[in-house]
C-alpha cells in the first residue's frame, strides 16, 4: 500500500496493492497499523455507501461539533473527490485539494477531522464508499458553496445548470460566513 501527502499535507491518498487475476481481484483497503505508521491513527464508527448518477454533486460537508475524518473510495464508476482545510489556524486553510477516485484506480483518500468534503460524478453511476472517525449529527451539519468564489476549486464542468444538487447542497453558506462559527469550534 502506498500512502502519499497531496498538496494538504494532512490529506493523503492511498494507493492499495491490487492482486488481480483471471478470477477478478483482491485488495487491502484498510490495515490500522500500516495506516499508524502512515500518521493516520484514527478509530472508525461508521461505514456509509451512496450511489449517484452522471452530475451528482454532493458537498461541500463538514460538522461544527463531531467533525469528521472520512476514508473515502469508489467501488464503481468514478468521481472527483475534493477536501478543503477548514481549521482557521491552519497553514492551509482556505485551500483544496481535488483527486479523481474510480474502480479501475483504486484509489482511497484520507480527508481528516475538520474539512470540509464533497465530490461530483463523472462517471454515468458511481457507488461511493467511506469510513467515518465520528457519527452523523445532522444538527451539527453545514455546507460550504460548492462554487465558493475565495476556493476556486476546479470541478471542471461546463455549466453550473446540468449539476444535480440537493436542496441544502444549493443553499450553502459562504467560507466568509461560516468563519465565525469555523473559529469558534475548529
Amino acid at each position: 500500500m502506498k500512502i502519499t501527502e497531496t498538496r494538504i499535507p494532512d490529506v493523503k491518498l492511498i494507493e492499495p496493492k491490487v492482486f488481480g487475476d483471471e478470477r477478478g481481484f483482491f485488495m487491502e483497503t484498510w490495515n490500522d497499523q500500516t495506516f499508524r505508521e502512515a500518521g493516520i491513527a484514527e478509530t472508525f464508527v461508521q461505514d456509509n455507501h451512496s450511489r449517484s448518477v452522471k452530475n451528482t454533486l454532493r458537498g461541500l460537508h463538514y460538522q461544527i461539533k463531531q467533525p469528521q475524518g472520512k476514508l473515502v473510495r469508489v467501488t464503481r464508476g468514478e468521481v472527483f473527490d475534493v477536501a478543503v482545510d477548514l481549521r482557521p489556524e491552519s497553514p492551509t486553510f482556505g485551500q483544496w485539494v481535488g483527486e479523481y477516485l474510480s474502480e479501475d484506480n483504486s484509489r482511497i483518500l484520507w480527508v481528516p477531522p475538520g474539512f470540509g468534503h464533497g465530490f461530483l460524478v463523472t462517471s454515468e453511476t458511481a457507488d461511493f464508499q467511506y469510513k467515518c472517525t465520528d457519527f452523523y449529527a445532522p444538527e451539527y451539519e453545514r455546507t460550504i458553496q460548492w462554487n465558493d468564489p475565495t476556493l476556486k476549486i476546479n470541478w471542471d464542468v461546463d455549466s453550473p445548470k446540468g449539476l444535480l444538487m440537493s436542496a441544502k447542497d444549493q443553499e450553502g453558506q459562504s467560507l466568509e460566513q461560516a468563519l465565525a462559527e469555523l473559529k469558534e469550534y475548529y
